[in-house]
């Protein structure tokens, strides 16, 4: 679970770049735009800490999957009250992006959580 920390923190920073580099347009891009980098960077923390030192990795790997679901749940409500005048904007798509690779390491959180407990009950 670690590495898929890693792995979507990097991806969430790579949106959150691309979007503030690319998604600007004509003029500079607004700091928003770094908001998926803001959570990736907070995943990939917690995949090193969780590597690094097995004391804490069940922790961590909790605070992940909180802070991705934080992620995902802001940024779906965001575009919900937006519902009717959405259109494909970079902005949107780096918001839809984020959501996705949220709600991905959400469930893969939750799916290793729980082969972990029926490993620990039935062993």
């Amino acid at each position: 679970m670690t590495t898929t920390s890693i792995f979507c923190g990097a991806i969430l920073i790579l949106i959150g770049l691309v979007g503030y580099l690319y998604g600007g347009g004509p003029g500079p891009a607004s700091y928003t735009a770094l908001i998926p980098a803001a959570f990736g960077i907070l995943l990939l923390l917690c995949g090193v800490i969780g590597a690094a030192s097995e004391n804490l990795r069940k922790h961590v790997m909790h605070l992940a999957v909180a802070v991705a679901l934080i992620g995902f749940i802001i940024v779906v409500g965001r575009m919900a009250m937006r519902l009717s005048s959405l259109t494909m904007s970079p902005a949107v798509i780096s918001q839809l992006a984020m959501a996705i690779v949220c709600l991905i390491f959400v469930l893969a959180g939750v799916s290793s959580f729980a082969r972990a407990r029926r490993e620990r009950l039935n062993p």
